[in-house]
């Protein structure tokens, strides 16, 4: 797999963001870290909502930020819905309020555009009100709940037209 690393300045750091595979060493890290905040803050990992192979398809991405030392420090990914939609799934900074999740939520909306969507979509948890907040922030706008999320109270779903 040829991997895309870009180079980008996050509020005074340097980061890069790499292309890589959810199943590499790094990205499980990452993941396993995420789902042990999310347990913490929702009472649920979010590990039955994401699959790897979902974004290892076609028009799909997952990607890892960083820092200038070559520390893995975020992650986030999108997966098709269909033609024109599609959804962002395990968005993590491990280091809050640095820029690091605004950077991968941006680069993925690049990407998601550049492989012609028109729309992306997520989910999370109405408890979680630092995501809440920070999509709201990022310009995502509260929509009706989606596929498996139909009818969860818990769940709040987003939509920002790119």
């Amino acid at each position: 797999m040829e991997y895309n690393i870009k180079n980008i300045n996050c509020e005074g750091d340097k980061m890069k963001i790499i292309e890589q595979s959810p199943n590499e060493e790094a990205s499980l890290v990452l993941l396993e870290e995420l789902s042990k905040c999310l347990k913490d803050i929702t009472g649920s990992s979010g590990k039955s909502s994401f699959n790897s192979l979902d974004v290892l398809v076609p028009r799909s991405l997952f990607v890892v930020a960083y820092d200038e030392n070559e520390n893995a420090v975020g992650c986030g990914a999108f997966r098709p819905i269909n033609k024109e939609i599609a959804e962002v799934k395990r968005v993590y900074a491990k280091i809050k309020a640095k820029g690091i999740g605004k950077k991968i939520l941006i680069y993925l909306e690049n990407e998601a555009h550049k492989r012609g969507y028109s729309a992306l979509v997520l989910e999370t948890r109405k408890v979680n009100l630092r995501a809440v907040n920070f999509y709201k922030a990022m310009g995502y706008v509260a929509t009706a709940n989606y596929g498996k999320y139909v009818g969860n109270t818990e769940a709040i779903c987003f939509r920002k037209e790119i």
